[in-house]
């Protein structure tokens, strides 16, 4: 087939659906393929991930450990917005693929590549993820979904590598999964039944909440304007806290997320995701906010945490919107320091203490003991004028209606 695509830059992942783009990019295009893998923290054998693409034909792979960089320019933003999908999704997946796009723009830069290339369905949300942060970037690029484009099954892929003698794995998973070091997504297979409830084989983060410790586990997080910085009076590096508190809140049964989810294209998909430390983070961050910010504040940035959600979640990282909501974020953040003591709990998570220097609780006017300092009397005339209009609303209609 004759194309002017020299040369292409493929995510590379090591499954099955990747390692067939090498020779098939190779035959459809006649170019040379050069992949690309990221550690987002997914616990891979990128050894082997790295054998096996030149096995199959690579003309050059390249690894990136970009766990540092995600977290700081993609988790901490999330957690600033507090960002949920829908209140459940914490946005793992969708917050990787971005900074997977940069990758493969600048490794296509480097190599003189015409297209990059990577291995979505078009059923899902990553087509959208890749594509636009893309041609967002570079749109001189084009973009190659063969799963997508050229309609290719894993039955079509299985026999394909069979008969060029690729080094793929015939054996098929019950469940389609992605991961990084903010969370796993499981999907397809039994979770296919909405009424079904999820087989223990599902679990890999998170112990199934009956087999966790019979005693609760408690954790003082510390935030430094709005981003946890140590555990228990320990700081550590942000790539190590998530992974230690993804390690104490899924051995306690913490951080199952199974919900019915609204992707982009319009097809409902019933979702789990094994989110320990997201979910922990989270909750912390949130509760800290509501000692830390006025209530104009916590309000006029709720709405906010929404869209910014569902930008990141539908592929708009480079919306200048976000930008927008992230400087308005930002602004709150300065307050958002101090300490969150945390219970978990048999897949239980609660916040059970919090303490800031930035606090705008105040005990001596919210106690009811005697010492209280607050003047009662004062609310006598402040009911008087917030219920003015309403009290005379009522008064005038009353004599409309008869």
């Amino acid at each position: 087939m004759s194309s002017n695509i020299g040369k292409v830059v493929l995510a590379y992942s090591g499954g099955l659906d990747t390692s067939v783009m090498i020779k098939w990019l190779q035959e459809k295009y006649g170019a040379e393929v050069y992949t690309l893998t990221l550690d987002l923290g997914q616990r891979d054998d990128f050894r082997e991930i790295e054998d096996r693409a030149y096995k199959i034909g690579a003309k050059q792979h390249f690894f990136v450990d970009a766990r540092a960089e995600f977290v700081e320019r993609f988790v901490y933003p999330a957690i600033k917005a507090n960002g949920f999908y829908e209140g459940k999704y914490p946005l793992s997946t969708a917050l990787g693929r971005p900074l997977i796009s940069e990758k493969l723009v600048e490794i296509a830069h480097k190599v003189g590549a015409d297209a990059v290339a990577h291995g979505s369905t078009g059923k899902g949300n990553d087509q959208v993820r890749f594509d636009i942060t893309v041609r967002a970037l570079d749109p001189g690029l084009k973009v190659l979904v063969p799963v997508r484009d050229w309609g290719l099954s894993r039955d079509v892929e299985l026999e394909y590598a069979k008969s060029k003698g690729l080094p793929v794995s015939e054996k098929k998973s019950k469940y389609s999964v992605d991961q990084n070091l903010w969370g796993r997504s499981i999907e397809s297979g039994p979770l296919e039944d909405p009424f079904s409830e999820p087989e223990e084989d599902v679990y890999d983060w998170v112990t199934p909440p009956e087999k966790a410790p019979d005693s609760p586990k408690y954790v003082t997080l510390t935030f430094k304007q709005g981003v946890p910085v140590e555990i228990d009076g320990e700081r550590l590096p942000p790539v190590d806290l998530i992974q230690r508190l993804n390690t104490i809140a899924g051995k306690n049964g913490v951080g199952l997320v199974d919900h019915i989810e609204d992707r982009l294209v319009g097809i409902k998909s019933r979702e789990v995701y094994e989110v320990p430390a997201a979910l922990t983070i989270l909750e912390a961050h949130r509760d800290l906010e509501k000692l830390t910010l006025t209530v104009h504040e916590l309000s006029a940035k709720a709405p906010l945490e929404d869209t910014w959600s569902r930008l990141v979640y539908n592929g708009l990282w480079l919306e200048p919107l976000r930008r927008h909501i992230d400087a308005f974020i930002e602004s709150t953040q300065s307050v958002v320091s101090g300490d969150v003591k945390l219970k978990f709990y048999k897949g239980h998570l609660s916040v059970v203490g919090r303490r800031s220097e930035n606090s705008l609780y105040r005990r001596e006017m919210s106690t009811y003991a005697k010492d209280s300092k607050y003047n009662q009397q004062l609310a006598v005339g402040f009911i008087e004028l917030w219920g003015m209009q309403t009290i005379t609303a009522n008064s005038v209609r009353s004599k409309v209606a008869g």
